[in-house]
């Protein structure tokens, strides 16, 4: 699979709820680097992590832009964040189904054929401005 079909696949993954869909797309050693949170590395981690992710937001990406290196190795995307925050996540405000839209962006490594890593960035500020609005 190509670079950009790899993203592509992981980002509808990503929009239609499919966690092990997401999954079938990471290599086992899986660097997964939370928006202002610490390195998660493997599988597992990433499956836990989806997991309180499902139990306390839903969400759906829009406006996705994907960029590849020539090499394929790389990538970046950039995209629009429509969500809800439906259950209070640990150290974070109260959840009262909250809408909010927020810009943020990924980068990824490729490594034979699959995600390697995944690091994502977004306004943790913003979007506790946005759900307290």
């Amino acid at each position: 699979m190509e670079t950009r079909e790899l993203i592509d696949a992981y980002y509808k993954a990503f929009n239609d709820g499919d966690s092990e869909g997401m999954l079938a797309l990471l290599t086992e050693d899986v660097a997964h680097d939370v928006n202002q949170g610490e390195r998660r590395t493997g599988k597992q981690a990433f499956r836990d992590f989806n997991a309180k992710m499902t139990r306390c937001y839903a969400e759906r990406l829009t406006d996705i832009v994907v960029m590849v290196a020539e090499d394929g190795q790389r990538a970046a995307a950039e995209f629009t964040v429509n969500g809800f925050y439906i259950a209070t996540d640990e150290g974070l405000p109260e959840a009262a189904n909250q809408r909010y839209v927020l810009p943020a962006g990924a980068f990824f490594e490729v490594r034979d054929g699959l995600i390697a890593r995944v690091t994502t960035y977004y306004n943790l500020t913003d979007w506790m401005a946005r759900i307290e609005a």
